[in-house]
């Protein structure tokens, strides 16, 4: 199965704890299925003291979510949508939104 999400991409998310909410895809993680997304889905994790953080403590990071709970964000419809590609004349792809036909880049 292909992740129809690419890095950078605006996306909104469509279930879990932070349902509505839209973020930047910050890491993509094919093997497993799944995304990390920019301040969402945030979990707190013990860490032990090292070299690195000599205190130690709870430190908050962004957990990884799967792909089936985002859809690409489209501006021009304000909403998740799903997703088309076109190929032009000289070979370039492009994505699309399959509502309104608005052209999505990344970002």
């Amino acid at each position: 199965m292909s992740i129809s999400v690419k890095k950078g991409d605006t996306v909104l998310v469509i279930s879990g704890k932070d349902k509505g909410k839209t973020a930047k895809v910050r890491k993509l993680l094919p093997k497993k299925n799944r995304v990390i997304l920019e301040r969402i889905n945030i979990v707190k994790k013990n860490t032990k003291p090292s070299r690195k953080n000599a205190q130690g403590g709870v430190i908050e990071i962004e957990a990884p979510l799967n792909c089936s709970n985002v859809m690409i964000y489209c501006p021009k419809c304000a909403k998740g949508v799903r997703v088309g590609v076109k190929r032009s004349e000289d070979g370039t792809r492009s994505r699309f939104c399959q509502k309104c036909g608005e052209t999505i880049e990344k970002g």
